[in-house]
């Protein structure tokens, strides 16, 4: 029998005896509700793309370049290999693409808005901690040589002063470009993104539900791949160091986690299908529905302990189905415990226990 996947929102009443039935988690329903409620973190998500902006306006540290160590950084001047205007695309519009399709199926908003939410998040926390440890640190890209000097012409005593510092002769937005090499945001931003949404696909497919499918791993490192050879092209067009890349990287793929384990269960989780915030309508959604079908809503430790067992199968069966696999088995890594041996005859009855 093939099973469904539960959308937890609105709540109708139906039949004689009162029974609750589930209405849908749209967007229609309830995404303007969803919306209102993290209206703080969407004014939050403005203040950092107002703060990422001026942090690309001001200039960064000069860096002190003397002219023994302009040896190093004599690698030619080149053009992106993946230009500054594709990484939102490919990092942020991808993967809402993607989240969108998820949508399409399961029918759930909270899983739209937080992972949109979240990504969104992770794009702009790593965007402002890495312009911000740009402008701190300016270390000279590989190419800063021709970036201060087009002509090649660096022997006249009047390209450094009298404590032997660079005087560049070139434009001042390209000298400017020039010392923003240390981390680098084409990597930061590859890996915030494309992190997180290796992180929710991984939770998706149950990547990890420890049943040997070692195919759904390609899925879930296909975003990173792209992300390495991003980083990659980085060093290969001579725009950064290797030890810029590998910090870009890092730090990307590092608040990528933090922004998606704000909503979402680990990938490895027996509930990392879903975010938290399906969990706890189902939750209220359960409670309301044994306290109108039992007609005892005081009788709290027996409606608690079947509710809990209710929903351990509900949630079962909406996660396998996104994956079409049998139902797992409940292991400790339950997101809400069954309690065992506390509900009454009557629960019992009610759900056929006995």
């Amino acid at each position: 029998m093939a099973t469904s996947i539960p959308s937890f929102g609105g709540i109708s009443q139906q039949g004689r005896m009162g029974e609750t039935e589930p209405g849908p988690h749209t967007i229609k329903t309830h995404g303007a509700k969803v919306a209102k409620k993290h209206k703080h973190d969407w004014l939050i998500l403005l203040l950092l793309v107002v703060i990422d902006v001026v942090l690309n306006v001001i200039h960064p540290f000069y860096r002190f370049v003397g002219k023994d160590m302009m040896t190093d950084l004599k690698y030619p001047l080149k053009d992106n290999t993946v230009p500054i205007w594709a990484v939102p695309i490919y990092a942020v519009l991808l993967p809402i693409v993607i989240f969108l399709l998820v949508y399409i199926r399961r029918r759930d908003v909270y899983d739209l808005h937080h992972s949109i939410l979240g990504l969104l998040f992770a794009v702009l926390i790593t965007g402002v901690l890495t312009d911000a440890i740009k402008d701190g640190v300016g270390r000279p890209r590989p190419d800063f040589f021709w970036r201060c000097f087009p002509d090649g012409v660096d022997v006249s005593v009047k390209n450094y002063d009298h404590w032997g510092n660079v005087v560049c002769t070139g434009e001042d937005s390209v000298i400017k470009e020039g010392h923003k090499s240390f981390p680098s945001g084409h990597t930061a931003w590859s890996f915030a993104g494309l992190g997180f949404l290796a992180l929710y696909l991984a939770g998706k497919i149950k990547a990890f539900n420890r049943k040997g499918h070692v195919a759904k791993l390609c899925i879930v490192f296909l975003p990173l791949l792209v992300a390495a050879l991003v980083g990659v092209s980085r060093v290969d067009d001579y725009w950064h160091h290797w030890q810029d890349v590998f910090t870009g990287g890092l730090l990307g793929f590092s608040v990528a986690t933090f922004c998606y384990l704000q909503f979402f269960p680990p990938p490895y989780h027996t509930q990392g299908w879903g975010p938290y915030a399906y969990f706890r309508a189902l939750e209220k959604w359960e409670k309301l529905r044994l306290n109108t079908r039992l007609g005892h809503p005081s009788n709290g430790p027996n409606v608690q302990a079947a509710g809990a067992q209710v929903m351990n199968q509900q949630m079962g069966l909406a996660g396998n189905a996104f994956t079409q696999e049998p139902e797992e088995d409940k292991s400790s890594h339950a997101f809400i415990p069954a309690y065992v041996g506390s509900s009454s005859s009557e629960v019992d009855i009610e759900y056929g226990r006995r």
